[in-house]
């Protein structure tokens, strides 16, 4: 089962501060931490939405937006995506990650399960996603 600890921005990481040392050593601990664990498979920090873009869709129609995106506190700073055995296990290494806001401040992340291909049962589609190994 796959998991993406999902780390929710911030005034601060919108504003682009990078954080500080303190935080830094311990996340890196925590990422050790579940790399010695054998359950970490990717983690990074996003740039602020000032320098992303979204792509709204209606129908076949397709409009860029530049960010930065208003509401700082629906976005996402970074994640960590960790493979364990059970939901439980997901919800332990969670409750271990570091409080990810600067100076102590009030931080949030979320936990959300990836959907795994043979979630979708059997099909063509389905197998051509097989063929390219990419989950």
């Amino acid at each position: 089962m796959r998991f993406m600890i999902i780390v929710k921005a911030t005034k601060d990481s919108e504003a682009g501060v990078m954080p500080d040392e303190k935080i830094l050593t311990e996340m890196a601990k925590y990422h050790e931490e579940l790399q010695k664990a054998g359950v970490l498979l990717d983690a990074s920090g996003l740039q602020a939405s000032s320098k992303g873009w979204r792509i709204r869709y209606s129908g076949e129609k397709r409009t860029t937006i530049d960010g930065p995106f208003a509401e700082a506190k629906e976005l996402i700073a970074g994640y960590t995506l960790i493979q364990v055995k059970s939901k439980e296990e997901a919800m332990e290494w969670a409750r271990r990650f570091p409080n990810p806001a600067l100076d102590g401040k009030e931080g949030e992340i979320e936990v959300r399960q990836l959907v795994e291909l043979d979630d979708f049962g059997e099909s063509k589609a389905v197998d051509r996603f097989c063929e390219m190994n990419i989950a």
